[in-house]
């Protein structure tokens, strides 16, 4: 941009390619219905096509996905086609729609945050729809606390990381039986 007064970025993209806001005064725009369409066509596709039910059976176990004659190859070759398709098309979604421009400061950090949103989501396209709004809700939480009490910015990653270890926790109390007292 030269009027960017010798920061990399571009121009600020023309209205016309930028990605409609739904509701004007805030960031939520058609990303957020493409994302929530996208989650509908996962479900369907995984609970509800054969080659969905490939799919899990060849990620989650490999052997039976052999004997019962799915490739888990495939599996893994079609979840890394699809995960970076969406990954792509959310770089996109962000940069055309709230940020309006390419800068190398595109915000980070979105992949830890998708891991989080995964376990929490339990693996479901359903469930990773209400764990990403409760994520959301921290994001906003942590920008809130930071302007509003002076908290630090990292309080967001803090809450993430409780959350993260809370479940990892109940996680291990419920599939594993934990004794205290003495040995035998």
């Amino acid at each position: 941009d030269p009027q960017g007064y010798n920061f990399p970025q571009t121009r600020t993209f023309e209205a016309v390619t930028q990605i409609p806001k739904l509701m004007q005064g805030s960031r939520v725009n058609l990303g957020t219905l493409i994302a929530l369409a996208g989650s509908a066509l996962l479900w369907v596709y995984l609970f509800r096509t054969r080659s969905g039910f490939a799919q899990q059976v060849g990620g989650l176990a490999p052997a039976a996905a052999r004997y019962a004659g799915f490739s888990s190859r495939a599996a893994l070759w079609t979840a890394l086609l699809i995960s970076g398709g969406t990954a792509g098309l959310a770089g996109a979604l962000e940069v055309a729609g709230p940020l309006g421009q390419l800068t190398p400061y595109v915000p980070a950090g979105y992949g830890f945050a998708a891991i989080i949103v995964a376990y929490v989501g339990r693996l479901h396209p359903l469930g990773m729809v209400l764990s990403a709004i409760l994520m959301s809700m921290f994001y906003i939480g942590g920008e809130l606390a930071q302007s509003r009490l002076g908290l630090p910015k990292s309080i967001t990653g803090a809450f993430q990381g409780l959350l993260l270890f809370a479940l990892l926790a109940c996680d291990t109390l419920v599939n594993y039986r934990i004794r205290f007292g003495k040995a035998r």
